[in-house]
C-alpha cells in the first residue's frame, strides 16, 4: 500500500468524522451563545445552567441526525471494506 493511498484513506475518515459531528457542534454553539446572552442579560452565572442546555441541545440534534449518522459512517465503512481486496494488494 502506498503512503498516498494511506494519507487518502485517513483523510477520507477524518472528513467522515467531521461531517458526522458537526451538527451536534452547531448545536452545542448556538445553545451555548443563546445562553452566554440570557446569563449575560439576567445576570445569572450559574453552571448549571450554562451546562444542561447544550447538553440537552446536543442530546436531541443526535437523536434526530442518528438515522443519517448512521448511513454515512456505514457508507464509508461498506466503501472500505469494498476496496479491501484492491488495498491488500
Amino acid at each position: 500500500m502506498s503512503e498516498a493511498l494511506v494519507v487518502g484513506i485517513v483523510r477520507q475518515a477524518i472528513e467522515t468524522a467531521v461531517i458526522v459531528t458537526l451538527p451536534m457542534l452547531a448545536a452545542g454553539l448556538i445553545a451555548g451563545i443563546l445562553v452566554s446572552i440570557f446569563q449575560t442579560v439576567t445576570s445569572i452565572q450559574d453552571n448549571v445552567l450554562a451546562f444542561i442546555p447544550r447538553a440537552a441541545a446536543i442530546f436531541v440534534v443526535f437523536a434526530l441526525t442518528f438515522p443519517w449518522m448512521l448511513r454515512v459512517v456505514t457508507g464509508f465503512a461498506g466503501a472500505l471494506i469494498r476496496r479491501l481486496p484492491e488495498l491488500v494488494r
